[in-house]
């Protein structure tokens, strides 16, 4: 065989094979997967044959091992086995009256009830959340239990890390868990796991990426959560991490951008409901099955609240459920705060829709991005917002508006640590709170009034005459959101 036929034989085994690829990947990837994300990805394997195939083996599946889903699913019966009876007013699902669907969806899907009787305060100053931990740490009888996304003991957090050892000190369990890609992001990371472990607080990485050791999955499903439950009886949840103000980063500090969060304080039996949250993750984490405390009395508080936990070991993308639902019951407002808007097509078409029913529909992002490919991203969508309708605020710069909530109608909010994006709906652990009370709507109201007063409103005029360099790249950005 001459040296142009080997060549032409080699071209053709390659064609071959590039064709065979193209066919598998359209079988395999298109199985259980939006059509836009099976689109990008054969795409991707086609155009970009062996490093396209290489990038969907490595982050191509969206759920964790069959193993961690089985225990999800075992923790779900075993809540519902042990749920807490019923605390609710008797017009928490009937007003109004498409409520009760939604709560029947959530228990569904996640496992745990609305319960009522619960206090809520709304914590808006950055370090304020952290005072507000620590006291409750401080009053602390049985058990802490501390879950972060990020988590780190800085100048900002130090004090927080303290109440953790003095609650050792005085015989309380201590419990942490941190994601495990997260910790390696972020400074101090030797520091802080050596004083949790001086101080006798038990830790645990969550999702740890170990291959040698068995423990493996799709590297960007990461656990987002951010909450802290004292005794069952106080929680914590909401948009922050345990990390300065500045997330520590020298560009940050080089930019002068600072992050804005919004965090609620609960007592009452939902602080029982985030705490099964919390001895899910521990479980999957330290093979530990803590006890599910007994029901919490209700309090004076009026605010009924579900706990809706999502993620991929669930077999449904819970929150994405949950969100489109109350964009499409929604009858006359819808105020919505997210760090990162990059909304999958029901959630788009659901804001479209609601905004032709004639709903008054606000979105509140940041004005700078810290994140440029998810930045770029979430700016493509834009155009089509502003001509239905929907007005956008930018939050000034160098602030960083990193809260996660909306606001429906006069009595419903959602309150957490999910953004309004693919990666949250179906890559990440998430934690939202439901929230039902016209009351904590009206300081909800009160805290996005502050949003707007501190915010540039966007024109559709002015952004239609943007750089074409600036549409470019968030064009370009827009087609990496369907990877997923």
């Amino acid at each position: 065989m001459t040296g142009l036929e080997t060549s032409q034989t080699v071209s053709l085994v390659l064609i071959a094979a590039h064709v065979v690829l193209g066919f598998i990947a359209t079988v395999l990837v298109s199985a259980n997967r939006r059509p836009s994300a099976a689109i990008a990805w054969v795409l991707t394997i086609v155009f970009i044959p062996f490093v396209g195939a290489i990038a969907f083996f490595l982050v191509g599946r969206g759920r964790l091992p069959t193993r961690r889903r089985e225990q999800q699913r075992a923790m779900n019966a075993h809540f519902l086995a042990h749920a807490a009876p019923s605390a609710l007013p008797p017009d928490a699902t009937e007003d109004p009256t498409w409520l009760a669907s939604v709560v029947r969806m959530n228990t569904d899907l996640g496992a745990l009830p609305m319960v009522g009787g619960n206090a809520v305060d709304i914590i808006e100053g950055y370090t304020d959340s952290f005072d507000a931990m620590i006291a409750a740490i401080d009053a602390a009888r049985v058990r802490v239990h501390v879950e972060f996304y990020i988590a780190v003991r800085d100048d900002s957090t130090g004090p927080f890390y303290d109440a953790l050892a003095r609650a050792r000190r005085r015989g309380v369990a201590v419990r942490m868990l941190f994601d495990h890609l997260a910790s390696f992001m972020y400074p101090h990371r030797t520091q802080t796991q050596e004083f949790l472990r001086e101080a006798g607080v038990e830790s645990f990485a969550m999702l740890p990426l170990r291959p040698f050791r068995g423990q493996w999955q799709r590297p960007d499903l990461r656990n987002h959560r951010k909450l802290v439950v004292v005794d069952g009886v106080v929680a914590f949840t909401g948009s922050q991490n345990l990390i300065d103000e500045t997330y520590l980063k020298s560009s940050n500090l080089a930019r002068g951008l600072h992050w804005v969060e919004l965090m609620i304080r609960i007592e009452g039996p939902a602080a029982r409901e985030l705490d099964a949250v919390f001895l899910t993750d521990w479980a999957a984490e330290s093979g530990e099955m803590l006890p599910f405390l007994e029901a919490v009395a209700p309090r004076d508080g009026a605010v009924a609240l579900q706990t809706v936990p999502s993620g991929p070991s669930f077999d449904n993308d819970n929150n994405l459920k949950l969100f489109a639902a109350l964009i499409h019951k929604a009858e006359r407002r819808i105020s919505i705060t997210s760090p990162y808007f990059v909304p999958d097509e029901s959630i788009q078409l659901a804001l479209l829709t609601a905004a032709a029913r004639g709903l008054q529909i606000e979105l509140f992002v940041s004005e700078i991005g810290d994140q440029k490919l998810v930045y770029h991203a979430q700016r493509s969508y834009y155009e089509a917002l502003l001509r239905a309708g929907i007005a956008i605020h930018l939050y000034k710069a160098p602030a960083v508006l990193h809260s996660k909530h909306f606001t429906v109608d006069d009595d419903i909010a959602i309150i957490g640590s999910s953004n309004m994006d693919i990666r949250s709906f179906s890559l990440n652990a998430e934690v939202s709170v439901l929230a039902h009370s016209r009351e904590f709507v009206d300081r909800m109201r009160a805290v996005e009034d502050r949003y707007r007063a501190r915010s540039t409103p966007l024109h559709l005029e002015d952004w239609l005459r943007r750089p074409v360099g600036e549409k470019t790249w968030d064009n370009l950005a827009r087609l990496t959101s369907s990877l997923q």
